[in-house]
């Protein structure tokens, strides 16, 4: 291994196989290896950044947990759209990670740039990432949209007001409670874009 950038691939390597040191302590190796590198990134990311926002970094929440969004349309990059499956898979994994509108703002302009006009599979992709971006902080564990209702399932003490669950069903005639952690609107939204405004009507009201 001679070439420019050498030693920094081959102690990438060696991070992988023996993992990396403690990150406050003094042991040179550590655990990494038994989550891998990814993983490793992520849970240090989040740890950090809850203890920058003042909270202790909650070790018994899955990693990762996130926002189900059903609208029951293709949601993809279409192989005829973006040919490479290489490409495909990282801009998903960019879709995935991606914590605010804006990110996913800065992809969307990236992908009209490179490949064109999105069709509307890769429309309702990032739809499907900007709704599970609004309804995360919200506690929804799962929306479930159709044509004729849209179900939204919230997490065990979703971190909302209840009252205002409460008060959207009352002033709401569409609205209705749906077991002891769903909400339930009707709708008629046999267009994608229908449900996916009558969706973020709804989280509006929640967030207020």
């Amino acid at each position: 291994m001679e070439e420019l950038g050498s030693g920094f691939y081959l102690a990438m390597h060696d991070l992988e196989i023996r993992g990396a040191g403690e990150v406050l302590g003094e042991n040179q190796s550590g655990n990494m290896h038994e989550i891998g590198f990814q993983l490793y990134s992520e849970m240090l990311n989040d740890a950090v950044r809850s203890l920058k926002e003042g909270r202790e970094p909650d070790l018994m929440q899955p990693l990762g947990a996130t926002t189900e969004i059903n609208l029951h349309a293709p949601a993809l990059l279409p192989q005829d759209y973006c040919g490479d499956v290489h490409e495909r898979l990282s801009i998903y994994k960019r879709l995935a990670s991606a914590l605010g509108l804006e990110d996913l703002t800065g992809i969307q302009e990236e992908l009209i740039d490179r490949f064109g006009k999105l069709p509307e599979a890769a429309q309702a992709l990032l739809e499907t990432h900007r709704l599970r971006i609004l309804a995360k902080p919200l506690g929804i564990a799962k929306i479930d949209a159709h044509a004729e209702s849209v179900t939204f399932q919230f997490t065990p003490q979703p971190p909302i007001d209840a009252m205002k669950i409460i008060s959207l069903v009352q002033s709401s005639r569409n609205m209705k409670l749906f077991g002891p952690d769903r909400l339930r609107m009707t709708v008629n939204a046999p267009e994608l874009a229908a449900r996916v405004a009558a969706i973020r009507s709804t989280l509006h009201a929640l967030s207020r």
